[in-house]
């Protein structure tokens, strides 16, 4: 149970997060937000304010955004549909309701032959089931939609669409949730740090030498800082690390920088067996800081490490083969988390870091659907000077999405061989 409790809430923070980067620059670039929701399913509650529409959802599975004019936006109302209209002193249609779980004894039931809820904001219809008369009604342009499941959203006319801003903000609004993912996952790292009292300052000086270690022994002491390893300079904590964890039962020649004096050490890590995977540990800790400038730092250290890890493994599976091992889906991520419930709140904090950085990452994989193929399209369209052609923009995303289904059932069943029967 802790760990399904732990996955949701680590998973939601992290769509939540990355969806409400792009409401926000939405807004802020005059795009209408028609709704945005924490969670998904069926409505549990909602409540409208400054044109969009705020619902909490009965699954707990991260949460959704709806531009106006995006893909993803359904506004359209088919010939044939029963609605209700709802009138202002003017006769013009402030609020369309649709769904037969509301009603008002003040609207005009009619069935609608044609709407277009988009330019020129009218409806046409057989009023009270009248079908001699086609009447017309003009819509506000900030009328309300009542939808099947009674959620209220604005409709979606031509001048608040996304369409309608430059491709200027239009990148910035698809940019902004991964770059919501990149500061999150600072921040969740600066809290674990401050929270750990102390950490590695992330230099090539040593620290704490564990005892009758491979290190202890080759003479290496705290404050001594290894500037190379087999000639490779080594100025970080992690370029330090890699090369030793590389290098199991190999003699390697350390350069070392022990007060003002510069001297050659020879060592051979010891070989450690983790998850199939051979390691060479040399028994060295790294220096330590307890500052809170120290810590800050840290969560910028630790965010571009894991980032530098995630492009590097992105790398190799361009040139080294792809291999769907690789790729983990959500129950590859419950997995993961579930192990990492056990370890403690610090761990669940940087495991968040490291999730929200990959989210972040893979999103701006210039892949149709993804945000990074939103902006590939846009700077595509920025170089032409010219709106992409509608109907090539919609093929492309769909090949797109359907590249990303295929891809996500894939790997989906591959975690659950891998995880659950194996």
């Amino acid at each position: 149970m802790t760990a399904i409790i732990t996955f949701i809430i680590v998973f939601g923070i992290l769509v939540i997060v990355h969806e409400f980067g792009h409401y926000y620059a939405a807004k802020k670039s005059g795009i209408l937000v028609r709704e945005f929701s924490v969670g998904m399913g069926p409505k549990i509650v909602a409540y409208r304010k400054n044109h969009t529409t705020y619902t909490l959802r009965l699954l707990p599975l991260g949460g959704y955004v709806r531009m106006a004019g995006a893909q993803e936006d359904d506004s359209e109302i088919q010939p044939g549909t029963m609605a209700s209209l709802v009138l202002n002193d003017d006769n013009k249609v402030t609020k369309i309701i649709t769904s037969s779980k509301v009603y008002d004894a003040n609207a005009v039931p009619v069935q609608i032959s044609k709407a277009d809820l988009v330019d020129d904001l009218v409806i046409e219809g057989y009023e009270n089931g009248d079908e001699t008369v086609t009447k017309k009604y003009s819509v506000d342009h900030d009328a309300t939609i009542v939808e099947e499941d009674g959620t209220e959203v604005q409709i979606a006319p031509r001048d608040v669409q996304l369409q309608s801003v430059s491709v200027w903000k239009r990148m910035i609004t698809n940019f902004a949730g991964p770059f919501n993912n990149f500061i999150l996952a600072i921040v969740a790292a600066i809290l674990a740090a401050f929270m750990m009292g102390s950490v590695g300052t992330g230099t090539n000086q040593l620290g704490q030498i564990q005892k009758n270690s491979v290190a202890q022994k080759a003479g290496l002491k705290a404050n001594d800082k290894i500037l190379s390893v087999n000639n490779v300079k080594t100025n970080s904590w992690t370029e330090l690390s890699e090369q030793i964890q590389n290098n199991p039962g190999k003699k390697l020649t350390l350069k070392v920088q022990s007060a003002k004096e510069t001297k050659q050490v020879k060592v051979t890590p010891k070989t450690v067996k983790s998850s199939g995977q051979k390691y060479g540990l040399i028994g060295i800790m790294p220096k330590m800081d307890s500052s809170a400038m120290g810590k800050i730092k840290y969560g910028f250290t630790y965010s571009w490490s894991t980032s530098l890890t995630i492009f590097h493994a992105l790398g190799k599976m361009v040139s080294g083969g792809f291999n769907i091992n690789q790729l983990s889906g959500p129950v590859g991520i419950y997995s993961m988390t579930s192990k990492v419930a056990s370890t403690g709140i610090i761990n669940i904090i940087f495991f968040t870091s490291m999730l929200s950085m990959n989210l972040g990452i893979v999103n701006l994989i210039p892949i149709p659907a993804l945000d990074g193929g939103k902006i590939l399209l846009n700077i595509v369209e920025a170089i032409r000077r010219k709106p992409i052609p509608e109907q090539y923009e919609n093929v492309i995303t769909l090949i797109g999405v359907g590249i990303l289904v295929l891809l996500m059932v894939a790997v989906t069943w591959n975690d659950i061989q891998r995880f659950f029967i194996k």
